[in-house]
């Protein structure tokens, strides 16, 4: 079994930054892939990042330039730095990871909340 445990999401406002931290524990040891998804009220639940074990990353277009994704394969660890965050990126950020992208197995945290606003 993997367990995803996310940290490091709150509240902030418009213009500031918020770096979010996911873990992977458990039974395997290397993803494929590790990414970020977030989900706002009423909306479908949306990729942001994603980056591979050899660190090739792809962002959807609204985060480009303002988030970072990367990962410490040895800690099996993934993080999202957000910088100039907008009120429109206010959702629940979910953790995700895929030990192999021929498998469907894919795993995901419990979510964390950022909040953007005044």
């Amino acid at each position: 079994q993997v367990k995803l445990v996310e940290s490091g999401g709150g509240l902030v406002q418009p213009g500031g930054s918020l770096r979010l931290s996911c873990t992977a524990s458990g039974s395997i040891f290397r993803f494929d892939a590790m990414g970020w998804y977030r989900q706002a009220p009423g909306k479908r639940r949306e990729l942001v990042a994603a980056i591979s074990d050899g660190s090739m990353a792809n962002y959807t277009h609204s985060v480009k330039d303002r988030f970072t994704i990367s990962r410490h394969n040895a800690k099996n660890t993934v993080y999202l730095q957000m910088n100039s965050l907008k009120p429109e990126d206010t959702a629940v950020y979910y953790c995700n990871a895929v030990p192999s992208v021929i498998s469907s197995t894919q795993y995901w945290g419990q979510g964390t909340q950022v909040t953007v606003s005044s």
